[in-house]
Parts: structure tokens; sequence; C-alpha cells
């Protein structure tokens, strides 16, 4: 199939999804998820406008050595990148491999009286007619599907009493999934058949002046005491849900276990759940889907909740988090067997897999501010990188602060 044909029957294929999720949602996704780790076919899911991209040089997989390629962003072909880094906050789609930047979130603290302030996001999420980012505000929390035509939602007050199925192509919720228990986070499964949402009494993003944080100088409100309640397992295609409860233990000193916010996730296959812990041995504690504790998979026994990127696509290679020195970057990819380092790469931190041998991750400029980031993309075995956005603002504070939120494409 050439180009053309491809492009033409994405659009065909998105033109096609104005209506209701449909009954084999899970078998789309999970078709999705094939091509992706397959690198055979595109991503059907980026039907976007025809815009010119910059060209950029994609280092070898062996060594240094770089090409140059230009595509249109209605070309966008698995395997190819996109990059912006003239642009902070994105405003174009922004790719690479398998991955791509499906949305990002500003944030920002909002009074609510009585020293109460709650830390609130603010979406711009892809528009695949055009291949640009666009503000939505109605939406709290929010996770991509792989595909990246179906986004999960909570609106606006959390706890949530309900999840929304939002079509990335038309901008309308096209379902509701009820959540009386009240939901905070929301994640899908790595097949996009399941999500599985955590469970909150009051919002995760509360601070408060029972908790006050102090630097010396001023005092302001801090995190509040976690209310993690448990984790609903939905199936997306039926919408059947289970609700799980979990406790949250005390550490020293009565101290809780777990942030504020700290929300559920999926194990890499999707057969379990887990959780990040603040302190201890191990970082991560897992779940079955019934909530009953489970013993940590194999290949996760090194793998830190911290350390964003995780496994790569074929399992092989896991994200070991930094390891830099005072003036240099550096991230560590462990042997996720054996928790060795088998690799450093550049950056700073890791963010997400473009496929089992590139990695986008945070970076900072030489000498520069370890706030002040930029999105690259690095490749095991090689020391360039390739930038993909402007660099973030270095003030932790900026209300234009922007976080990135990746999708398998």
């Amino acid at each position: 199939m050439n180009v053309e044909e491809l492009v033409r029957e994405s659009l065909r294929e998105q033109a096609e999804q104005g209506g209701p999720v449909p009954g084999d949602f899970a078998d789309r996704v999970l078709a999705a998820r094939r091509r992706r780790r397959n690198r055979t076919i595109a991503g059907a899911s980026l039907a976007v406008a025809a815009a010119t991209v910059l060209a950029v040089a994609v280092p070898g997989l062996d060594g240094d050595s770089g090409r140059q390629e230009t595509r249109t962003a209605s070309e966008l072909r698995d395997g190819d990148v996109v990059a912006h880094p003239g642009q902070t906050p994105p405003r174009d789609l922004i790719a690479a491999g398998g991955t791509a930047l499906a949305a990002y979130y500003t944030q920002e603290r909002v009074p609510r009286g009585k020293g109460v302030e709650i830390g609130t996001r603010t979406y711009r999420l892809l528009d695949q007619r055009t291949g640009t980012y666009k503000k939505d505000a109605r939406w709290s929390v929010l996770a991509v599907a792989p595909g990246m035509r179906t986004a999960a939602v909570l609106e606006r007050k959390l706890p949530a009493r309900r999840i929304g199925l939002l079509d990335m192509v038309t901008g309308e919720v096209e379902r509701w999934i009820g959540t009386p228990r009240g939901a905070g986070g929301v994640e899908f499964s790595p097949d996009g058949g399941k999500l599985v949402v955590t469970t909150y009494e009051e919002s995760p993003d509360r601070f408060d002046m029972e908790h006050p944080m102090s630097d010396g100088k001023t005092t302001e409100p801090g995190p509040a005491a976690p209310s993690r309640t448990g984790f609903y397992v939905i199936d997306v295609a039926s919408g059947d849900s289970d609700w799980n409860a979990v406790e949250t233990e005390s550490v020293e000193m009565g101290l809780p276990s777990i942030n504020t916010r700290q929300d559920f996730g999926f194990s890499e296959d999707g057969s379990l759940v887990y959780s990040g812990l603040t302190s201890g041995k191990h970082p991560m504690r897992y779940y079955d889907l019934t909530g009953r504790r489970a013993s940590t998979p194999a290949k996760e026994k090194h793998r830190h909740w911290m350390n964003e990127a995780g496994l790569s696509p074929s399992g092989k290679l896991l994200d070991g988090g930094f390891a830099g020195g005072a003036k240099t970057t550096a991230t560590a990819v462990l042997d996720p067997a054996t928790g060795r380092t088998v690799r450093k790469v550049p950056g700073q931190m890791l963010l997400a897999w473009a496929d089992d041998r590139r990695l986008i991750a945070w970076d900072i400029a030489s000498g520069g501010s370890e706030y002040r980031q930029r999105l690259v993309l690095v490749t095991i075995g090689s020391k360039k990188t390739v930038p993909l956005s402007g660099y973030r603002t270095d003030s932790l504070k900026s209300t234009g602060r922007w976080h990135p939120v990746f999708a398998d494409r």
C-alpha cells in the first residue's frame, strides 16, 4: 500500500468513528497494539491534515550516523519522527516511532477557602484532523487508549461519580460509566481493553494548612492526608466493573505508605494492577484484578513506578532511572531479569519507548537549570539526541509549565 492509499484508508476509518464505541472496541485496540510491536504497517489513528514538518536527523541504531527524513503530518508512518523544537508548549503534533504526544496539561493551584487549594489541570488534546493541540478545559484527569481514538475522562470536581469515554476525533463523550465510589485517577490497560480507576474519599489534588509546607521563609498549604479507598477494574467494551477496597498502611512514625495522589496502574501484561509506595525495600505492590495481594511479576522486580518508561515493547529492557553526575545527564537501561545496567543513554529522565531502541526523554541544556527541560529522542548506542520540543520554563510554580501525556499510536 502506498502513502496515498494509506492516508485515504486512515481518513475513511476515522470518519467511521462518529458513533458510539463499538462492541469490537477491544479487538480494534489489540490490533493497534500489534501494529506498534510488529512495526509493519502505519498507525491508522493519525488522520491529520497535511502540514510540512521539520526535517530531523535520526541517529542510527548502532552508532552516531544519522539520515534526514522529511514527512508531512498526513504521511506520518510508523518509525518516523515529527519534531517541533521551537515550540513550547507544543502547538503541532510530536511523535516518534510507535509513540505520540497525545495530550499535555498545565497545572495551577486554585484556592477553595479556609486554607484549602486544589491542584487543577488544563488539558490540550491532539486534534487528529489538524495535527494540532487544542484546549479542552472540561476534564480534571485524562488517559488516552492505545491507538489514540479514545480517552477516558473525569469531570472537574473530584472525586468524580462517572467516567466518560471521549471520542478523540469528534471531541464528544460517547458513553458514561458510573463510579459511585468516587474516581480520582484512571489508566488504560496495555491492550486498551480495561481501565483501572483509583477511588478516593477526597480530591487527591488537595492541599491544606493542616499539613503545611515551609521553605524557612514562607508557609503554604501542603499535600493533604491520603484518602485513597481502592480501585475499580472496568471492561471498556461492556462497561462492567468491580470495586476492590485497598487499605492505606502506615510506615514509620505513623506516616502513610502512599502519596496524596497515588493512582493504581497496570502491570506490563495487564494481568495485575500495582500501587507505588513511598518507602520500603520494594517500591511497588501488586494486586490481582479482584484486589488480592499478588507476587511481583518476574520482569518487574526491578521496576520503579517513578521511572515512567517502564519495560521496552519487547520486554527485554527496563528504564532504570537517572544515572548521570553533577554536571552530566544520563539514564540507565537495565536487564529486567537481573536489574543490571546494560547501557546508558543521554537524557535526564526517560518518559516513553518509541521502539525497542529509542526512547523519548526529558533533557536539559549543558550547564543549565535541572528544571529547564525539553523533550528529546535518544537512541541506545548513540550519544546524540534529537530535540522534539522547546524548553519548559525552569519555574516549578509557573502555570505555563506543561506535562506530556504519551500514547501508543
